[in-house]
């Protein structure tokens, strides 16, 4: 299962999130060797954020990185829309590097849209790509009208990723922006898969788990992991949790589990607003 981006770059679908990540320093040893297995078990995409523990997440992986790993990983992180000013964007990028403790970052996402032009933002990460800095830009809770906006722009199309809330029983995005995002070649990142953790005690997706004797979890991400063009980036604080999450890549969901799930959480037959947290 895995992604391509439009300029080629291929991942594996399921990747590593570190949301609240780099808050404690209790922690910090558990969340770097837990990134570090898994990167040694095969993941690639590992998407944090300078607003993650301000700035601490970062600092969590670029120690995960260190053996030999920046080859293995494919580092998403996101700017603040308060540095996404053509100056302010450039020094951002600067910190994060520096937390990362990497010469490029390979997709830089706009967490969310602020008070700068859209047009001014996609200038800055040009630059910064032209510049060797980063390899590709994208976003992140950008909407079909967003993304149309965005696609207007002279370099709009070089948008690289949306990043979006995406689960089972959030399934808004189907209507409307995932098809559109298909269209443009575009992988959807899906941030919350387990929904924060709602979808976990669901009845339906235990018996589904029963069935092929593994936990909701399992069947939540491969839910997921199935749609073409999405890659998931399930957060694991430890070890226990990031095997839970591997085991997913490895089942395979049958037609009579995805009418389940269809018929408890059917596809959005209407717009439905972004989920955001």
């Amino acid at each position: 299962m895995d992604v391509s981006f439009p300029d080629g770059e291929t991942v594996p679908a399921l990747g590593l999130g570190t949301y609240r990540m780099g808050e404690s320093s209790r922690s910090r040893e558990q969340e770097i060797a837990t990134l570090q297995l898994g990167l040694d078990s095969g993941v690639r995409v590992v998407d944090t954020a300078e607003m993650y523990g301000d700035g601490g997440a970062e600092r969590v992986v670029g120690e995960a990185l260190r053996g030999g790993r920046r080859d293995k990983a494919f580092i998403v992180t996101k700017v603040l829309p308060s540095n996404a000013g053509r100056r302010r964007l450039a020094a951002a990028c600067e910190r994060s590097l520096a937390r990362l403790s990497i010469d490029r970052i390979d997709l830089y996402l706009l967490h969310w849209r602020g008070a700068t032009p859209l047009a001014e933002t996609v200038e800055a990460f040009e630059q910064l790509v032209q510049q060797g800095r980063i390899a590709r830009w994208g976003v992140s809770n950008f909407d079909v009208d967003d993304m149309r906006e965005l696609y207007q722009l002279a370099a709009g199309t070089r948008c690289a990723a949306d990043q979006v809330y995406y689960s089972a029983s959030r399934r808004g995005v189907e209507f409307d922006l995932l098809p559109l995002l298909r269209s443009q070649r575009v992988p959807l990142m899906a941030y919350c898969p387990f929904d924060e953790g709602r979808i976990l005690s669901d009845r339906t997706l235990a018996a589904i788990g029963r069935k092929h004797g593994v936990g909701s979890a399992q069947v939540a991400l491969a839910w997921l992991l199935a749609k073409p063009g999405v890659v998931a980036i399930p957060k694991a604080g430890t070890a226990e949790h990031l095997r839970e999450n591997l085991a997913a890549t490895s089942l395979k969901l049958d037609a009579e589990d995805f009418e389940q799930i269809d018929r408890h959480w059917p596809p959005p037959a209407r717009k439905h607003g972004l989920a955001v947290v």
